[in-house]
């Protein structure tokens, strides 16, 4: 029996002595990073209605005939890379796998459709569920989430002991009940979390000799989950039961990333909301707070193409920033969240995104921000073109903040009062 107790307490001890050096070599790695509004160094931010010749953007016309494309071709160029034309025509195939009138004791109707890709190259897959509520007269408005959850996973099933909720925890009763519809898509379907030789998945149907590390233009990881939920939405068009021309697309970290790169390419989406999407996502690069380029691509060196690392430590040369991002959404309603204890997303740096985006806003007739000063904690932005809180907590998407981009949908979304 002492062997035992003797064991467990050796393992115990092994386990521990992991974890602190886990953490010893976290606090090392992250001993550089500034949290510190005193230090955050000066910068000017790029003009957002100032064309590449020199003029002034004063029309709406030339906002989105001139100065919108090539904001787009830059990010294209510099962060995400560029969606490469395809070795050989892509065929898609979409299959209704299954569906469950009775989903939720019968508040909705799900739907899991199966989208094929194939050419010469090769194949890929994706699984997307679509949760439509009964009752509730055709066709509605829609959530879409690109999720962290495999749609082939239990994740997507009713949780008996909390009614309204699944299993990963998200309030879908609570859409059905608003008249939403919602939209999950895998993160993972097309492309791994990671990647490192993009021989699986979408990548392999673009480059007839393959691709591995992302050259200077290519398209990483975060290139292809935006295009999935491209191709989502390309499904949801076909859908009777769902009003393709008002959806809203939602992430939360690395997916808040992906959502803003899909919106901004895609103008069909109704509405963008980026939770916590902090570097890459809605937080200003030239802050250099919390996490930074350099960050990024030593963590997670396949997300953005390799141009995006020339400016490693030298973000002031970037022709760009996130809050060209955000105005990339306009005349669109977009809607950014931060939990005040996400330090390392920055969440001054997000909301002063959208404070500067707003030029954008007010020149095309809509509202944005009209102060540079964070809102208090737990007060939203609702009636607004650019939507914003900052809530007490760190990383994760709570209750709050579905309610408030539920009531950001509502007012954008459904008729306004």
């Amino acid at each position: 029996m002492s062997q035992k107790i003797n064991c467990v307490i050796l393992c115990f001890i092994l386990a521990m002595s992991g974890s602190f050096a886990d953490a010893r070599e976290q606090k090392e790695y992250d001993a550089d990073v500034n949290y510190d509004e005193n230090k955050i160094p000066h910068y000017d931010l790029p003009p957002l209605l100032v064309t590449a010749e020199g003029q002034s953007v004063t029309t709406a016309q030339q906002w989105a005939n001139e100065r919108r494309p090539q904001i787009v071709a830059l990010f294209s160029n510099f962060i995400y890379g560029r969606v490469p034309e395809p070795a050989s025509p892509i065929q898609t195939e979409v299959e209704v796998v299954e569906v469950d009138p009775n989903f939720m004791d019968g508040k909705a109707t799900r739907k899991e459709i199966s989208i094929k890709f194939s050419n010469d190259q090769g194949t890929a897959e994706m699984l997307v569920l679509v949760f439509v509520p009964n009752n509730t007269e055709k066709p509605v408005p829609a959530f879409m989430k690109h999720s962290f959850n495999n749609t082939r996973s239990n994740d997507f099933k009713a949780d008996p002991s909390r009614p309204g909720r699944i299993k990963n925890g998200w309030p879908l009763g609570e859409f059905f009940d608003r008249g939403y519809a919602f939209v999950a898509v895998y993160q993972q379907d097309l492309v791994g979390h990671n990647d490192v030789s993009f021989s699986r998945g979408i990548h392999r149907l673009f480059f007839k000799d393959g691709q591995s590390f992302p050259k200077a233009r290519e398209w990483g990881v975060l290139g292809a989950v935006a295009w999935g939920g491209m191709r989502a939405l390309d499904y949801l068009e076909t859908d009777d039961d769902v009003d393709a021309s008002r959806v809203a697309l939602m992430g939360h970290s690395k997916m808040g990333k992906a959502t803003l790169w899909t919106a901004a390419q895609d103008p069909r989406f109704a509405m963008a909301i980026s939770a916590q999407s902090g570097c890459a996502g809605a937080a200003l690069w030239r802050r250099k707070s919390g996490e930074t380029l350099q960050k990024m691509v030593t963590r997670f060196p396949y997300w953005l193409c390799r141009n995006a690392w020339k400016f490693i430590g030298q973000e002031d040369d970037l022709p760009i920033d996130q809050h060209m991002m955000i105005a990339l959404m306009a005349p669109r309603p977009v809607y950014i969240a931060s939990g005040i204890e996400d330090t390392w997303a920055d969440p001054r740096g997000e909301y002063a995104s959208a404070y500067h985006a707003s030029k954008v806003y007010e020149l095309l007739g809509k509202k944005g921000m009209t102060s540079a000063k964070l809102p208090p904690l737990g007060e939203a932005i609702i009636r607004s073109d650019i939507g914003y809180h900052v809530r007490e907590g760190g990383h994760s998407v709570d209750l709050y903040d579905w309610q408030r981009f539920m009531d950001f949908g509502d007012y954008h979304l459904k008729q306004q009062p």
